[in-house]
Protein backbone atom coordinates (compact mmCIF):
# COMPACT_ATOMS: atom_id res chain seq x y z
CA UNK A 1 0.00 0.00 0.00
CA UNK A 2 0.95 3.55 -0.85
CA UNK A 3 0.69 6.65 1.10
CA UNK A 4 -2.39 8.55 -0.05
CA UNK A 5 -1.15 10.49 -2.61
CA UNK A 6 -1.44 14.70 -2.06
CA UNK A 7 -4.22 16.82 -3.27
CA UNK A 8 -3.94 19.39 -6.03
CA UNK A 9 -6.86 22.05 -6.54
CA UNK A 10 -7.54 23.57 -9.90
CA UNK A 11 -8.93 26.19 -11.02
CA UNK A 12 -10.63 27.43 -14.28
CA UNK A 13 -8.65 28.24 -17.70
CA UNK A 14 -11.31 28.88 -19.81
CA UNK A 15 -14.88 28.05 -20.34
CA UNK A 16 -15.86 27.37 -24.27
CA UNK A 17 -18.86 30.40 -24.94
CA UNK A 18 -21.96 30.55 -25.38
CA UNK A 19 -21.42 31.14 -28.78
CA UNK A 20 -20.06 28.12 -29.45
CA UNK A 21 -22.46 25.66 -27.48
CA UNK A 22 -25.11 23.53 -29.58
CA UNK A 23 -27.71 23.01 -27.22
CA UNK A 24 -28.64 19.83 -25.96
CA UNK A 25 -28.14 18.23 -29.57
CA UNK A 26 -27.97 14.38 -29.73
CA UNK A 27 -25.55 12.97 -32.13
CA UNK A 28 -24.38 9.66 -33.38
CA UNK A 29 -21.25 9.77 -30.98
CA UNK A 30 -22.87 10.75 -28.04
CA UNK A 31 -25.46 8.29 -28.08
CA UNK A 32 -22.65 5.74 -29.10
CA UNK A 33 -20.84 6.65 -25.77
CA UNK A 34 -23.11 8.10 -23.20
CA UNK A 35 -26.39 6.77 -23.56
CA UNK A 36 -29.41 8.78 -22.50
CA UNK A 37 -27.03 11.91 -22.56
CA UNK A 38 -27.09 14.45 -24.91
CA UNK A 39 -23.69 17.57 -25.29
CA UNK A 40 -23.71 20.95 -26.36
CA UNK A 41 -20.08 20.18 -26.81
CA UNK A 42 -17.25 17.81 -26.01
CA UNK A 43 -13.96 19.31 -25.46
CA UNK A 44 -10.84 17.23 -25.75
CA UNK A 45 -7.14 16.18 -27.24
CA UNK A 46 -5.64 19.35 -26.15
CA UNK A 47 -2.20 19.98 -27.17
CA UNK A 48 -0.06 23.58 -27.06
CA UNK A 49 2.02 25.57 -30.04
CA UNK A 50 5.02 27.05 -29.47
CA UNK A 51 3.50 30.55 -29.26
CA UNK A 52 1.28 29.14 -26.59
CA UNK A 53 -2.12 28.54 -27.45
CA UNK A 54 -4.56 25.69 -26.80
CA UNK A 55 -5.69 23.70 -29.19
CA UNK A 56 -8.64 21.67 -28.47
CA UNK A 57 -11.53 19.77 -30.07
CA UNK A 58 -15.08 19.21 -30.05
CA UNK A 59 -15.53 15.47 -30.84
CA UNK A 60 -19.39 15.64 -32.05
CA UNK A 61 -19.36 18.52 -33.68
CA UNK A 62 -16.12 18.11 -36.06
CA UNK A 63 -14.81 21.24 -34.44
CA UNK A 64 -11.29 22.29 -33.41
CA UNK A 65 -10.67 25.72 -31.37
CA UNK A 66 -7.72 27.62 -30.05
CA UNK A 67 -7.40 29.20 -27.13
CA UNK A 68 -5.08 31.90 -26.26
CA UNK A 69 -2.80 32.21 -23.37
CA UNK A 70 -5.28 34.58 -21.65
CA UNK A 71 -8.18 31.81 -22.57
CA UNK A 72 -10.02 33.51 -25.12
CA UNK A 73 -11.47 30.81 -27.56
CA UNK A 74 -11.05 31.06 -31.22
CA UNK A 75 -12.81 28.30 -34.49
CA UNK A 76 -9.92 27.30 -36.20
CA UNK A 77 -12.47 24.70 -38.47
CA UNK A 78 -15.46 22.80 -38.52
CA UNK A 79 -16.01 19.46 -40.83
CA UNK A 80 -17.75 16.56 -41.09
CA UNK A 81 -15.74 14.58 -38.92
CA UNK A 82 -15.45 13.45 -35.00
CA UNK A 83 -11.62 14.95 -33.84
CA UNK A 84 -10.54 13.21 -30.82
CA UNK A 85 -7.15 13.43 -30.39
CA UNK A 86 -4.95 16.44 -31.43
CA UNK A 87 -0.71 16.65 -31.14
CA UNK A 88 1.16 18.83 -33.11
CA UNK A 89 4.91 18.24 -34.89
CA UNK A 90 8.01 19.92 -33.92
CA UNK A 91 7.51 21.59 -37.74
CA UNK A 92 3.67 22.81 -36.92
CA UNK A 93 1.97 19.93 -38.63
CA UNK A 94 -1.17 19.43 -36.66
CA UNK A 95 -2.46 15.52 -36.41
CA UNK A 96 -5.66 14.68 -34.99
CA UNK A 97 -7.27 11.16 -34.52
CA UNK A 98 -10.74 11.25 -36.02
CA UNK A 99 -13.18 8.64 -34.81
CA UNK A 100 -14.96 8.59 -38.00
CA UNK A 101 -12.32 9.12 -40.48
CA UNK A 102 -9.24 7.76 -39.13
CA UNK A 103 -5.69 10.17 -38.62
CA UNK A 104 -6.39 13.45 -40.30
CA UNK A 105 -4.03 16.21 -40.74
CA UNK A 106 -5.42 19.96 -40.25
CA UNK A 107 -3.55 23.35 -41.74
CA UNK A 108 -3.96 25.79 -39.06
CA UNK A 109 -3.56 28.48 -41.65
CA UNK A 110 -7.03 27.61 -43.05
CA UNK A 111 -8.61 25.43 -41.80
CA UNK A 112 -8.13 22.43 -44.39
CA UNK A 113 -8.56 19.10 -43.02
CA UNK A 114 -6.95 16.12 -44.95
CA UNK A 115 -7.02 12.62 -44.54
CA UNK A 116 -3.66 11.20 -43.64
CA UNK A 117 -4.65 7.47 -43.15
CA UNK A 118 -8.34 5.81 -42.51
CA UNK A 119 -7.46 1.94 -42.69
CA UNK A 120 -5.18 -0.90 -42.95
CA UNK A 121 -5.43 -2.70 -46.04
CA UNK A 122 -9.16 -2.66 -46.88
CA UNK A 123 -10.14 -2.21 -43.72
CA UNK A 124 -11.12 0.37 -41.80
CA UNK A 125 -10.03 1.73 -38.67
CA UNK A 126 -12.81 0.54 -35.52
CA UNK A 127 -12.61 4.07 -34.24
CA UNK A 128 -9.37 5.97 -33.54
CA UNK A 129 -8.87 7.84 -30.63
CA UNK A 130 -5.61 9.38 -29.29
CA UNK A 131 -2.17 10.41 -30.81
CA UNK A 132 1.59 10.84 -29.92
CA UNK A 133 4.20 11.19 -31.96
CA UNK A 134 7.84 10.45 -31.34
CA UNK A 135 11.27 12.52 -31.98
CA UNK A 136 12.36 10.82 -34.98
CA UNK A 137 8.15 11.28 -36.46
CA UNK A 138 6.81 8.37 -35.77
CA UNK A 139 3.30 8.60 -34.69
CA UNK A 140 1.35 6.08 -32.25
CA UNK A 141 -2.15 5.87 -32.21
CA UNK A 142 -4.99 3.86 -30.45
CA UNK A 143 -8.47 2.20 -32.27
CA UNK A 144 -10.49 1.87 -29.59
CA UNK A 145 -13.86 1.86 -31.97
CA UNK A 146 -16.60 0.50 -28.99
CA UNK A 147 -13.98 -2.44 -27.31
CA UNK A 148 -14.20 -2.87 -23.98
CA UNK A 149 -14.14 -5.77 -21.48
CA UNK A 150 -16.98 -7.63 -23.23
CA UNK A 151 -14.65 -7.40 -26.98
CA UNK A 152 -11.03 -6.60 -25.95
CA UNK A 153 -10.22 -6.27 -29.51
CA UNK A 154 -8.80 -2.86 -29.32
CA UNK A 155 -5.63 -2.25 -31.17
CA UNK A 156 -2.52 0.04 -31.20
CA UNK A 157 -0.62 1.34 -34.34
CA UNK A 158 2.47 2.54 -35.61
CA UNK A 159 2.92 5.33 -38.26
CA UNK A 160 6.36 5.90 -39.35
CA UNK A 161 7.85 8.83 -41.12
CA UNK A 162 8.08 6.44 -43.99
CA UNK A 163 4.53 6.31 -44.31
CA UNK A 164 4.71 2.47 -43.24
CA UNK A 165 1.09 1.13 -40.70
CA UNK A 166 2.80 -1.57 -38.07
CA UNK A 167 -0.06 -3.11 -35.91
CA UNK A 168 1.69 -3.28 -32.30
CA UNK A 169 -1.53 -4.68 -30.06
CA UNK A 170 -5.02 -6.36 -30.84
CA UNK A 171 -6.25 -7.22 -27.81
CA UNK A 172 -6.81 -4.09 -25.70
CA UNK A 173 -9.99 -3.67 -24.12
CA UNK A 174 -10.63 -0.01 -25.27
CA UNK A 175 -7.26 1.60 -25.49
CA UNK A 176 -7.53 5.64 -24.99
CA UNK A 177 -4.54 7.42 -24.18
CA UNK A 178 -1.04 7.14 -25.54
CA UNK A 179 2.89 7.98 -24.33
CA UNK A 180 6.13 7.53 -24.86
CA UNK A 181 8.58 7.22 -22.03
CA UNK A 182 11.46 9.57 -21.86
CA UNK A 183 13.68 7.14 -23.86
CA UNK A 184 11.15 6.24 -25.74
CA UNK A 185 11.55 2.41 -25.76
CA UNK A 186 8.34 2.11 -23.45
CA UNK A 187 4.79 3.11 -25.09
CA UNK A 188 1.88 3.30 -22.05
CA UNK A 189 -1.37 3.11 -23.19
CA UNK A 190 -4.36 4.11 -21.07
CA UNK A 191 -7.06 1.13 -21.02
CA UNK A 192 -10.20 2.58 -20.64
CA UNK A 193 -12.77 -0.10 -19.78
CA UNK A 194 -10.19 -1.89 -17.91
CA UNK A 195 -9.38 0.79 -15.63
CA UNK A 196 -5.39 0.40 -16.02
CA UNK A 197 -2.84 1.57 -17.77
CA UNK A 198 -0.70 -0.73 -19.79
CA UNK A 199 3.45 -0.84 -20.00
CA UNK A 200 4.20 -1.62 -23.83
CA UNK A 201 7.62 -2.19 -23.96
CA UNK A 202 9.46 -1.49 -27.78
CA UNK A 203 11.85 -4.02 -28.64
CA UNK A 204 14.84 -2.72 -31.40
CA UNK A 205 13.06 -4.66 -34.28
CA UNK A 206 9.92 -2.36 -33.71
CA UNK A 207 7.44 -5.40 -31.89
CA UNK A 208 6.32 -5.13 -28.27
CA UNK A 209 7.23 -8.24 -25.66
CA UNK A 210 6.14 -8.26 -22.14
CA UNK A 211 3.38 -5.88 -21.84
CA UNK A 212 2.43 -5.67 -18.36
CA UNK A 213 0.08 -3.78 -16.16
CA UNK A 214 1.47 -0.40 -14.92
CA UNK A 215 -1.21 0.91 -13.04
CA UNK A 216 -4.48 -0.18 -11.79
CA UNK A 217 -7.18 2.02 -11.30
CA UNK A 218 -11.10 1.97 -9.91
CA UNK A 219 -14.23 3.79 -9.93
CA UNK A 220 -15.40 6.34 -12.37
CA UNK A 221 -18.44 5.49 -15.33
CA UNK A 222 -15.34 5.70 -17.51
CA UNK A 223 -11.85 5.35 -16.61
CA UNK A 224 -8.09 5.99 -17.54
CA UNK A 225 -8.24 8.68 -20.75
CA UNK A 226 -5.40 11.52 -21.56
CA UNK A 227 -1.96 10.61 -20.41
CA UNK A 228 1.30 12.79 -20.37
CA UNK A 229 4.85 12.64 -19.22
CA UNK A 230 6.30 15.16 -16.28
CA UNK A 231 9.95 15.85 -17.20
CA UNK A 232 11.04 13.06 -14.57
CA UNK A 233 9.49 10.12 -16.58
CA UNK A 234 6.25 10.46 -14.28
CA UNK A 235 2.88 9.64 -15.52
CA UNK A 236 0.01 12.09 -15.06
CA UNK A 237 -3.39 9.90 -15.80
CA UNK A 238 -6.78 11.74 -16.20
CA UNK A 239 -9.78 9.65 -15.23
CA UNK A 240 -13.26 10.52 -17.29
CA UNK A 241 -15.94 9.82 -14.61
CA UNK A 242 -14.14 10.31 -11.56
CA UNK A 243 -13.27 14.44 -11.94
CA UNK A 244 -9.72 13.82 -10.96
CA UNK A 245 -6.21 13.54 -12.91
CA UNK A 246 -3.79 11.06 -11.05
CA UNK A 247 -0.31 11.64 -11.07
CA UNK A 248 2.33 9.00 -10.45
CA UNK A 249 6.09 8.12 -10.42
CA UNK A 250 8.19 6.78 -12.83
CA UNK A 251 7.79 3.69 -10.60
CA UNK A 252 4.16 3.61 -10.93
CA UNK A 253 3.62 5.21 -7.18
CA UNK A 254 0.86 7.76 -6.75
CA UNK A 255 1.76 11.36 -6.44
CA UNK A 256 -0.88 13.52 -6.55
CA UNK A 257 -4.53 13.93 -6.65
CA UNK A 258 -5.80 16.63 -8.77
CA UNK A 259 -9.51 17.41 -8.48
CA UNK A 260 -11.86 19.08 -11.03
CA UNK A 261 -13.37 22.16 -9.85
CA UNK A 262 -16.33 21.19 -12.31
CA UNK A 263 -17.64 17.98 -13.48
CA UNK A 264 -16.03 14.22 -13.34
CA UNK A 265 -15.58 14.12 -17.35
CA UNK A 266 -12.13 14.93 -16.86
CA UNK A 267 -11.01 13.28 -20.14
CA UNK A 268 -7.82 14.62 -21.58
CA UNK A 269 -4.39 16.79 -20.17
CA UNK A 270 -1.48 18.68 -21.29
CA UNK A 271 1.07 20.48 -19.97
CA UNK A 272 1.44 24.24 -20.76
CA UNK A 273 2.72 27.90 -18.78
CA UNK A 274 5.18 29.21 -17.25
CA UNK A 275 8.12 26.84 -16.68
CA UNK A 276 5.66 24.50 -18.24
CA UNK A 277 4.42 23.75 -15.30
CA UNK A 278 0.54 24.09 -15.59
CA UNK A 279 -1.77 21.04 -15.97
CA UNK A 280 -4.48 21.76 -18.43
CA UNK A 281 -7.30 19.34 -17.98
CA UNK A 282 -10.56 19.18 -20.46
CA UNK A 283 -13.29 19.06 -18.40
CA UNK A 284 -16.10 17.65 -21.35
CA UNK A 285 -19.37 18.11 -20.29
CA UNK A 286 -18.91 21.65 -18.39
CA UNK A 287 -17.10 22.72 -21.99
CA UNK A 288 -14.05 23.93 -19.65
CA UNK A 289 -10.36 23.58 -19.49
CA UNK A 290 -9.32 23.14 -15.49
CA UNK A 291 -5.67 24.32 -14.75
CA UNK A 292 -3.88 23.04 -11.94
CA UNK A 293 0.22 23.69 -10.74
CA UNK A 294 2.18 20.72 -10.62
CA UNK A 295 5.62 20.47 -8.47
CA UNK A 296 7.07 19.41 -11.50
CA UNK A 297 7.41 20.54 -14.97
CA UNK A 298 6.60 18.59 -17.98
CA UNK A 299 8.17 16.75 -20.62
CA UNK A 300 8.19 19.42 -23.69
CA UNK A 301 5.81 17.36 -26.54
CA UNK A 302 7.43 17.21 -29.94
CA UNK A 303 6.04 20.34 -31.05
CA UNK A 304 8.18 22.39 -28.32
CA UNK A 305 11.85 20.19 -28.79
CA UNK A 306 14.54 22.47 -30.17
CA UNK A 307 12.28 25.45 -29.61
CA UNK A 308 14.90 26.94 -27.51
CA UNK A 309 17.17 26.70 -30.51
CA UNK A 310 14.90 28.58 -32.98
Amino acid sequence: MFAPPKRIETDVFARLPDRYRRGQTATAWGTAQRPGHVFDSFLEGPSFDRAGNLYVVDIPFGRVFRISPEGTFELVTEYDGEPNGLKIHSDGRIFIADYRHGIMQLEPETGTVTTLIDRRYAERFKGVNDLVLAANGDLYFTDQGQTGLHDPSGRVYRLTAAGRLERLLDNVPSPNGIALSLDEKVLYVAVTRGNCVWRVPLQPDGGTSKVGLFIQLSGGWGGPDGLALDADGGLVVAHAGLGSAWHFSPLGEPLHRIVSCEGLATTNIAFGGPGNRQLFITESESGCVLRAQLPVAGHPMLSHRGAERD
